[in-house]
């Protein structure tokens, strides 16, 4: 099998008309010698910010002398970035034998996985035959049906904040939706939440007690940012005086924190950091598509912002980045997001809206979004190509001498990256 091969095959299991639950990841995993079970994981589900968090646990305990694996979802561009050993993205040799592996067990299976399941699995595999110590484990949708919950003793499992996404899925309340994320916490084994909602913390605490869960808070009075610059962030915390964490985004401090708080958690379990370790994997982390500088002439970032408590977040940023300033905008979005609301929270920022649709089957058109964004008293102009889109939008940035912040999904990033770079 190729890599090719591998990733198609991967692809062409849908997980439409399935039964949601853990059986089939379970019976996969069972068939394979349950992998999952040769390393210790840190379990990290939520709305927003959990990626972010991910990158910078791997960084520090890396930068502190552990193998560690790292499973984050979706990719941005490149199907690997979802699986890494020791910084280092799965290869295509592996990936194709791993997926050849798995293939038979899979097929063998009356009720056979999902794509995700499929990629659950391969990871697990992955990180056993890399012979990793630790493995930071991003939850894909939710937290109690997610194929990644199978594993049964975590280190910790940590919730960042909790936010209205996926609601047909995860129910439409926040205390629903947490109830989900919360599915994660196993019985004795300790949970940190790092969000801010105090009805998601109280479902959350609920949980834990219920599964004798010691349960940990983060302490966000003790927090204070000295410097804020398109260089990055400079902040202190507790006992630690002037962190520099690269990240942009006036949410990523906040990210942070919660990762400082999880290493206190985590030394109680034997997992030790110093203050160096610290400083150099906050230092070094590097996550793209979170408010990313991508090019300084014009200025422009790319945020993968796609709900509402997503939008808000980046434009607090920009309005921290570039005070009483308007930004341009380049935007494509998923038919299946409040986009009203997003677009209602964009308008106090936006001199104008550059619309396209980004290459997935539940995009909106861009000619649609460019009509919302007018009805939101946006001027909007609606591009048939984002090659079109960028070029438009970066010369309308160069001579209004203002930024561009291209935002609404991930799914743009990839192609936006690559003609930026090629744009003179």
């Amino acid at each position: 099998m190729t890599v090719e091969q591998a990733i198609q095959y991967i692809h062409s299991n849908k997980w439409h008309n399935k039964r949601p639950g853990l059986d089939r990841i379970r019976a996969l995993l069972a068939a394979m010698g349950d992998p999952q079970k040769s390393v210790r994981c840190i379990h990290v589900a939520g709305t927003n910010g959990k990626g972010s968090v991910c990158a910078m646990l791997d960084a520090i305990l890396r930068a502190a002398g552990y193998r560690v694996g790292l499973f984050t979802s979706p990719y941005i561009r490149r199907f690997h970035e979802r699986m890494q050993a020791d910084g280092k993205q799965i290869d295509d040799k592996m990936l194709a034998e791993i997926t050849d592996y798995i293939k038979p067990f899979a097929e063998a299976m009356e009720d056979t996985p999902t794509e995700f399941e499929l990629i659950t699995a391969i990871g697990f595999e992955f990180f056993r035959r890399s012979g990793v110590q630790y493995v930071v484990l991003e939850v894909g949708l939710g937290g109690r049906l997610d194929p990644t919950n199978v594993i049964e003793d975590p280190l910790l499992s940590i919730i960042t904040d909790i936010y209205f996404d996926h609601t047909e899925q995860l129910g439409n309340t926040i205390q629903a939706i947490a109830a989900e994320k919360a599915g994660i916490i196993k019985e004795g084994r300790p949970c940190l939440f790092g969000g801010k909602d105090s009805s998601a913390c109280r479902t959350v605490g609920q949980i834990a007690a219920l599964r004798r869960s010691p349960f940990y808070t983060v302490d966000r009075t003790d927090y204070r940012i000295r410097k804020m610059t398109l260089e990055g962030t400079e902040f202190d915390f507790g006992n630690y005086t002037a962190l520099s964490l690269p990240l942009l985004g006036t949410y990523q401090p906040f990210n942070a924190v919660t990762v400082l708080t999880a290493l206190e958690v985590l030394a109680s379990e034997g997992v030790m950091t110093d203050e160096v370790a610290l400083r150099q994997g906050l230092s070094a982390v590097r996550w793209p598509a979170r408010f990313e500088l991508i090019r300084r002439d014009p200025i422009v970032l790319c945020d993968g912002g796609h709900n509402p408590n997503g939008i808000s977040a980046a434009v607090q940023s920009v309005e921290r980045y570039f005070p009483e300033q308007k930004v341009n905008l380049l935007v494509g979005v998923m038919e299946d997001k409040d986009y009203d609301e997003m677009l209602e929270k964009l308008k106090p920022i936006a001199r104008q809206a550059f619309t396209v649709r980004p290459n997935n089957p539940r995009a909106m058109d861009a000619e649609v979004l460019a009509k919302h964004f007018e009805e939101h008293k946006t001027p909007a102009t609606a591009y048939s190509t984002v090659g079109d889109a960028v070029k438009a939008a970066i010369a309308a940035s160069r001579e209004e001498k203002i930024p561009l912040i291209c935002l609404g999904s991930l799914y743009l990033y990839g192609e936006i990256v690559d003609l930026l770079i090629a744009e003179p």
